[in-house]
């Protein structure tokens, strides 16, 4: 093998190279090499010749030598389609330029790293190496219009700006024929006929069509012509003429399949040459084995000769038989390839626009509540401050609203959690018999305002102590209880718990939720778990609510590994179902009683409240006082750190967690290292990168989510000081 590449280096070399007067081992002669293989399509050469080039200029620190010889590489590059590859390669080329006086094979760097861009149809790259390219041939005083204005025509084209487009292009049609160095002229005309083609403007656009494939026949530009043939032939299908569209579209096919079968040759040319040679050789030593014996014996001579044609033939039946399943598989790869890439870049559109929309309605819910913390506190100081009859009504409205809001800010937030993969499942002891009876009692004043019977149905047989995530089965039961106690009247909910199977660390467990309510259109059943879906209108109306409730049921479910359907008939009611495999738990659950706190725990206590938003100063100072208690408020959290090591007086820190300056969690940390027992609440309106454990982990005492439940708000000031 060694000795048949030095025979073929030798070949190229005596007989198919340019004669050239320079010294043989030089950057100048080794480009002129590349050059000459890369027009012969003799690709492996090209770029062997044209890294040895960079390396004899590099050994000599010729920097004019590196530039040109990574030019030409770039060249090659391009020509193979390696776009990539090309962009590096004339990158660095252009660098090496750079270190020179401006010249213009410096702009054709530019240039063709734009070309590259417009083949990834990355267009606002493109257009940055073309401007760059433009002002290096303007300072050279050389005129770059044609050629530059028809890309730049083209960028128009792909942004949507049609009539600047359609301006510059037709600036090239109109120019003198000798100043078409770069012959554009056929493509710009090429370009104006797609552009009339999508305005329906079918005989103009035939008409540039026809022109740019006469002077396409002289600059005899393939891959241009196999454009221009596809387009004649859709025009003239919209102008009826299938006779024309289908000799158009033949020849398309045919110079389609031609380029292909010459693009497969050119990368793979040297390699079969390679085995078509070693076959040869293989041959000619069979032969000449088949001579030796020959002389040996003439008696076998005839048979031997008749056996040696056969194997050449069946060799070379073979060496075709390959070449064409490897031309099939190079297509079928290139194809793959093709259509992996559109998947990728399909994909990661989808998973940006995600993100986008998560992020989007993210920071919406959490900066609404800061204001809508403003309404619900001002609203509840202004009932307790003993309102007329005439404006208690108008409050308890603005209550109701402000309540409705947030928990539409809160089931926002919640479904961008879980399709954020912000959101981790717990595994931890519990009693679900005893979290069902505490929805149940939790629930019972929701069904009594309807005049609904709601019963518990638990299988006996269903363990006590099972291991799980409770915070999110409660999560699910209150929703389907809630949606089924809100849309029944004078009827029944069920909640059954059934044993399905019970294996020796785990047992299947089937819930489900029923009622005798209003229940579900057929046609509405499938969409039912959509963002924001209601039966109807008139549902909403009648009974609001935010048509997110079942789609955290949905996606919770599905969370814990399970699969949620319904069963439905209008009038008659609804039955929610799903099954889920919890596995067993160990300890035994202890039932804690809920704490209660009295209002003089609170009474003249001295609170340190940290808050910029000056409503919200106001209305926390205000239900403070209301209670007893005595507050000094700042608005940052570097004075807090400041007030505190001088000062030992305060009872208890309400820390807002976004501040100017250092956040709360900062201010917290800073305080803890001088401070480790003083209680410090942190404020804060959750969002989707915040959790309870997250701000705990910083030092902070306890968390109070804005805007504030009065109760809540007391009952956590009062457990931290008690």
């Amino acid at each position: 093998m060694k000795w048949f590449w030095l025979i073929l280096l030798f070949q190229t070399l005596s007989f198919g190279q340019p004669k050239t007067t320079d010294k043989i081992d030089s950057t100048a002669y080794y480009i002129q090499l590349a050059n000459f293989n890369k027009k012969t399509n003799n690709y492996k050469f090209s770029l062997a010749f044209a890294q040895k080039a960079y390396n004899y200029a590099k050994s000599q620190d010729n920097v004019k030598g590196k530039a040109a010889a990574l030019f030409s590489l770039g060249s090659t590059y391009s020509e193979l389609k390696k776009m990539n590859d090309a962009i590096e390669t004339f990158s660095k080329s252009a660098a090496f330029y750079s270190q020179l006086p401006p010249s213009a094979d410096y702009a054709l760097c530019y240039y063709n790293i734009g070309l590259c861009y417009m083949n990834l149809e990355e267009f606002g790259k493109a257009e940055y190496n073309f401007d760059k390219a433009q002002s290096i041939y303007y300072l050279l005083k050389i005129d770059s219009s044609g050629f530059l204005n028809l890309q730049k025509g083209i960028l128009y084209k792909n942004n949507g700006k049609t009539e600047q487009a359609s301006k510059l292009f037709n600036e090239i049609v109109s120019s003198n024929d000798s100043k078409d160095f770069f012959k554009t002229k056929a493509e710009a005309l090429y370009q104006l006929g797609t552009i009339e083609e999508n305005l329906n403007h079918n005989n103009l656009a035939a008409n540039y069509l026809n022109r740019a494939l006469t002077l396409n026949a002289k600059d005899k530009n393939l891959d241009q012509k196999v454009r221009i043939l596809l387009d004649l032939s859709t025009v003239y299908e919209k102008l009826l003429d299938i006779k024309k569209s289908h000799a158009f579209l033949k020849a398309h096919l045919q110079l389609k399949d031609s380029l292909s079968q010459l693009n497969n040759k050119k990368l793979d040319s040297n390699d079969y040459v390679d085995f078509k040679e070693s076959e040869r050789l293989k041959a000619i030593e069979i032969m000449t084995r088949e001579n030796e014996a020959q002389q040996k014996t003439n008696k076998f001579a005839k048979l031997i000769s008749v056996l040696a044609i056969a194997l050449i033939s069946i060799l070379s039946l073979l060496s075709l038989s390959l070449y064409k399943n490897n031309i099939i598989r190079n297509q079928s790869n290139i194809l793959l390839k093709e259509k992996n890439f559109e998947l990728q870049i399909a994909k990661e559109k989808a998973e940006k626009a995600s993100k986008a929309r998560a992020e989007f309605l993210s920071t919406v819910s959490h900066e609404l509540r800061t204001p809508l913390n403003a309404i619900n506190g001002i609203t509840h100081l202004l009932l307790e401050d003993k309102p007329k009859k005439n404006q208690l009504h108008y409050l308890n409205s603005l209550k109701f609203s402000g309540n409705y809001l947030l928990t539409f800010i809160n089931e926002i937030l919640e479904i961008n959690r879980i399709e954020s993969n912000n959101i981790e499942i717990e595994y931890i002891d519990f009693n679900i018999k005893q979290l069902l009876v505490d929805i149940q009692h939790s629930m019972s004043e929701i069904a009594s305002k309807n005049n609904n019977e709601f019963t518990l149905n638990i299988d006996e047989n269903v363990p006590d102590v099972l291991l799980g995530d409770p915070t999110k089965l409660s999560q699910i039961f209150i929703n389907l209880i809630n949606n089924a106690l809100k849309f029944t009247k004078n009827g029944s909910v069920t909640v059954m718990a059934r044993l399905i199977e019970n294996g020796d660390d785990f047992s299947r467990i089937n819930f489900a939720v029923s009622d005798t309510g209003i229940g579900i259109p057929e046609e509405k059943q499938e969409t039912i778990f959509d963002s924001f879906s209601q039966g109807s209108i008139e549902i909403n109306r009648k009974y609001g609510g935010t048509g997110l409730g079942l789609t955290i049921v949905k996606k919770l479910v599905d969370l814990l590994g399970g699969e949620i359907s319904l069963k439905s008939e209008v009038g008659v009611g609804t039955t929610f179902e799903f099954e889920l495999n919890l596995l067993h738990g160990e300890q035994q659950i202890t039932i804690e009683k809920p704490k209660f706190y009295s209002d003089d725990v609170l009474l003249d206590k001295y609170i340190l409240v940290v808050e910029d938003n000056k409503i919200n100063q106001m209305v926390t100072k205000k239900m403070l006082e209301n209670k007893g208690i005595k507050c000094k408020i700042i608005d940052n959290g570097e004075e807090a750190i400041e007030l505190l090591r001088a000062e030992n007086k305060f009872d208890l820190v309400l820390m807002d967690v976004h501040l100017p300056g250092i956040n709360g969690t900062i201010a917290t940390q800073h305080i803890r290292e001088f401070d480790s027992k003083k209680p410090i609440i942190a404020l804060t309106a959750i969002s989707l990168n915040e959790n309870r454990e997250m701000l705990l982990s910083f030092g902070m005492t306890d968390v109070i989510t804005k805007p504030f439940e009065p109760e809540n708000f007391y009952r956590v000031i009062a457990q931290n000081l008690a």
